[in-house]
């Protein structure tokens, strides 16, 4: 237990740091917007294109394993968004974003540092496979469903246009495929260049962890939603468990890569999703208090899935 401990107190431990120094400090939100930016625009950008481009070419191009987990992500995606619409009567838009609190993780901040620490180096084209493809589906289906309850206003053309640039020149897809030329191509970079990126990565985590406390700290949890009640389970617990089974149900998959998927699904709800529903001005109250409520209950449930994967009481082939 120890151990898990060690792997953990880094990254929660950062996230509180934050959250106390926002507390502490006061500071506006305002003056986390150059942090934000040098975390998404620069270090994690540089995190993805060092995981991908020292990755062998034919493990990122298994599109079984990715589409894998995609169908088990958007099985939770679903499931919470048809509860949202037809038990509980909610508007498309509310739903969405009931869906993307259910399957939308905090892959991006959370996932590489943690699964590279606690799997090693070889969980790192899974990391970088599911963090790229979920993320740019992730900002295909939001603002497709938007268009469909009428939240957002722009023309079918336009949303398209828009919906492509987004995910196009977005810094995660594009650093990533940048990595994917550089490993298709084995090309050879500068020692000057590799010190840079590594530099810029290793700021990615602590960065990264810090601005979500601080993020967290600024929202304060005001009310607690009545979907919440199974909205967590289902992100915390159901999210990791159904990857899992999905994953060995298909087979021919490395262990490693299944421990790395079922680690990012166990993770709680991306702040992207508050950003979403600020976007379209929808749910946005009920999203803060869910990230801040599975950031917190993470704590246990990560812990729980650590544990599995470390003591082996994760079976390896669940199938035979």
């Amino acid at each position: 237990m120890a151990d898990i401990v060690g792997l953990l107190l880094p990254f929660f431990g950062l996230i509180l740091v934050g959250y106390v120094a926002a507390r502490v400090t006061k500071q506006p939100a305002e003056t986390l917007g150059w942090l934000n930016t040098f975390i998404i625009y620069a270090a994690l950008p540089a995190l993805f294109f060092k995981l991908v481009s020292q990755t062998p070419i034919d493990e990122l191009t298994r599109i079984d394993f990715i589409a894998t987990d995609i169908a088990a992500t958007y099985s939770i995606f679903l499931l919470l968004f048809l509860i949202g619409r037809f038990l509980r009567r909610n508007s498309v838009a509310d739903s969405t974003i009931q869906g993307f609190a259910g399957a939308y993780g905090n892959i991006g901040y959370m996932g590489p540092g943690l699964a590279l620490l606690a799997l090693g180096e070889k969980a790192a084209a899974p990391v970088a496979l599911i963090v790229c493809f979920e993320n740019a589906l992730h900002f295909i289906v939001a603002p497709a469903l938007m268009a469909l309850e009428g939240a957002d206003r722009r023309s079918s053309a336009k949303l398209a246009v828009d919906i492509a640039r987004k995910v196009l020149l977005h810094p995660f897809i594009l650093s990533t495929a940048l990595g994917f030329v550089a490993a298709a191509f084995s090309l050879h970079q500068p020692i000057a260049f590799e010190r840079f990126v590594n530099y810029l990565a290793q700021a990615a985590a602590p960065c990264a962890l810090f601005a979500m406390g601080v993020t967290l700290a600024l929202r304060p949890l005001k009310r607690i939603p009545v979907e919440i009640g199974y909205i967590v389970p289902a992100k915390l617990m159901l999210h990791p468990l159904l990857v899992y089974v999905v994953l060995q149900a298909v087979g021919g998959f490395d262990p490693i890569w299944i421990e790395a998927a079922v680690l990012l699904a166990a993770l709680p709800t991306a702040t992207n999703v508050f950003v979403i529903g600020q976007q379209y001005d929808v749910w946005q109250e009920r999203a803060s208090a869910t990230i801040l409520i599975t950031t917190g209950c993470s704590v246990v449930t990560v812990s729980l899935v650590l544990y599995l994967i470390k003591s082996g009481a994760l079976p390896a082939q669940l199938f035979p």
